[in-house]
């Protein structure tokens, strides 16, 4: 018996809000809102990170994102949506299942959504560098 939260939750296992569901994916109200609407998207078919999901895979999830996301705009008219996927624990993965956030944003709610990153400003030999880097693997 496996268990990935979500891979019960797909099985039946363990209750869910679903928004839509398909023969490859389902979405979910995250059961910790976010914001009003924070809804969860995942494949059936178990794996622990966008890098390790086979393409087709990938697709139907990417599919359903979009679909979710237009369904969720529609019905709750955010000022605005954040998808957010993350990979591993270091970039703030904490389900091992690979899975979409999308949280609808409000102007004038309160949320409990932020993120904060720094730009920094790279030599351009640098730059050559690190493309040349990515590029040849």
């Amino acid at each position: 018996m496996t268990t990935c939260i979500f891979c019960k939750i797909i099985n039946g296992e363990i209750p869910a809000y679903k928004i839509y569901e398909d023969e490859h994916t389902l979405a979910f109200l995250d059961i910790s809102q976010v914001s009003k609407g924070h809804t969860l998207v995942v494949p059936k078919q178990h794996s622990d990170d966008l890098l390790s999901t086979d393409t087709e895979v990938l697709q139907h999830t990417i599919t359903t994102v979009r679909k979710v996301a237009q369904q969720i705009d529609s019905a709750l008219k955010p000022d605005g949506i954040n998808i957010i996927q993350n990979n591993r624990s270091f970039a703030d993965q904490s389900v091992f299942h690979l899975h979409f956030h999308i949280m609808p944003r409000y102007q004038h709610e309160m949320d409990g959504f932020g993120y904060h990153w720094e730009t920094h400003n790279v030599d351009p030999a640098d730059m050559t560098e690190l493309l040349n880097k990515i590029n040849n693997g």
